[in-house]
């Protein structure tokens, strides 16, 4: 279930991410901010995700470490109970050394054979080892020259045994590579994003254009039964109010003129450059008025040939 919810959670930062950015382009700060609100919860929702999941590995390997203690314990005290119990009852035969119970007035020949036999595989044991030391030397010199090339070097004869990496430190600077030619390329992008989206939304210096005017013309949106001409009309006006001043040139000489049927049109003079188009499109289209939304149907420059 995290799994999946991990998935479905990456998916949606990935998108957020994405209108964040498209809506920076745009100019449309309030659905920017939007976005990064959203960005910022789901980032938040599978930071506890990963949390979660690590936690639970810890109770697990917690559980499992008290259910191996209990498991010992258990076991230490069945031993402990084994010693501290009673023997075991004596067997149908009787005692084990019956001899030892008799009567001293007869007599036996067990403990004196018994000693004997002893000295006699003593003797014999000392014997078979000289044997055996005398005649397995020219083996031993045989399996000690076959095992002389898996023998270490000298180190008073290889001086150079220090300089020698220790085991494993090829594999743990591969990793190290690994992981800071990542960690650059991510920065790389990373910067490469911010600076480009920073070109992008700044605002700069153009070239005015050749053109007399620019022509805007908005289409008025109202949502609800009772929104009527004049509602329309006025959400048209408080809007267009707004995002007067949006583009580097405020439009000081611009009036918006009702087209009919939701459609409004307005001429901004001095005619606008690209950006200042962007920015405007963007804050007329980012519009938070309640009930209200306007989309930009047309924009365009008139000639000044143009009557």
């Amino acid at each position: 279930m995290r799994k999946i919810a991990f998935v479905f959670g990456s998916l949606a930062a990935v998108g957020a991410g994405s209108y964040l950015v498209v809506y920076l382009y745009r100019w449309q700060w309030q659905r920017a901010l939007l976005c990064g609100v959203l960005l910022v919860v789901v980032e938040v929702l599978l930071l506890g995700l990963v949390l979660v999941g690590r936690l639970a590995r810890i109770e697990e390997r917690v559980r499992d470490s008290d259910r191996r203690q209990r498991e010992l314990a258990a076991r230490q005290e069945d031993v402990l109970a084994r010693l501290r119990g009673e023997p075991e009852p004596e067997l149908s035969g009787g005692g084990r050394f019956r001899w030892l119970e008799d009567p001293a007035e007869r007599t036996f020949v067990f403990v004196p054979v018994l000693m004997v036999t002893g000295v006699l595989l003593s003797g014999l044991a000392w014997l078979v080892q000289r044997i055996a030391s005398a005649t397995g030397r020219p083996a031993e010199r045989r399996l000690a020259g076959r095992l002389a090339i898996l023998a270490a070097p000298d180190p008073a004869a290889h001086d150079d045994l220090d300089d020698l990496p220790p085991p494993g430190a090829g594999a743990s600077r591969g990793r190290t590579a690994g992981v800071t030619a990542v960690g650059v390329l991510g920065a790389a992008l990373v910067g490469a994003l911010v600076v480009g989206l920073a070109d992008l939304t700044q605002t700069r210096d153009e070239d005015a254009s050749d053109s007399a005017a620019t022509s805007v013309v908005v289409q008025v949106d109202m949502r609800g039964t009772d929104m009527t001409a004049g509602r329309r009309s006025l959400a048209a006006q408080q809007v267009w109010e707004r995002c007067r001043d949006s583009t580097s040139v405020p439009l000081s000489h611009a009036a918006l003129g009702d087209l009919g049927d939701g459609l409004y049109a307005g001429v901004v003079r001095p005619a606008l450059t690209d950006h200042d188009r962007l920015r405007l499109r963007g804050c007329l289209e980012d519009a938070t008025l309640e009930r209200a939304h306007l989309t930009v149907v047309g924009i365009g420059d008139a000639d000044k040939d143009d009557d």
